[in-house]
């Protein structure tokens, strides 16, 4: 039987973390052992951080709608609750983007919410 040498796969693999740590400070861009450690945290990062830039951009709709929900004389829970209660179904994304672009349509929005 004979002995499998394992050198293009080594060499593939470790071709494939160090580009993806192409670009990092010192030897976690050019030693593999260091390049494997800052490539694993850096994947559970983005992994975390995909989830929490939804929750990011939910938070800064809301923030967009309280503000332009006080200039038109409510609060961002009453013009929500008034739209829940009016069967209104406007998404927050949508309603953050009125609230910028089209200022009028918003008042429309807030005052069919506080009927």
């Amino acid at each position: 039987m004979a002995r499998v040498k394992s050198g293009k796969t080594n060499r593939a693999r470790h071709k494939k973390v160090l580009k993806r740590t192409k670009g990092y400070y010192s030897a976690g861009s050019r030693c593999y052992i260091h390049a494997v450690e800052k490539n694993d945290r850096g994947m559970a990062y983005a992994y975390r951080h995909r989830k929490m830039k939804k929750r990011n951009f939910r938070a800064l709709w809301n923030q967009r709608i309280n503000a332009a929900a006080r200039l038109n004389g409510t609060t961002y829970s009453r013009l929500i609750g008034g739209l829940i209660k009016a069967g209104v179904q406007v998404d927050r994304k949508v309603m953050a983007d009125l609230a910028i672009t089209d200022a009028a349509a918003f008042s429309a929005l807030c005052k069919h919410a506080l009927k």
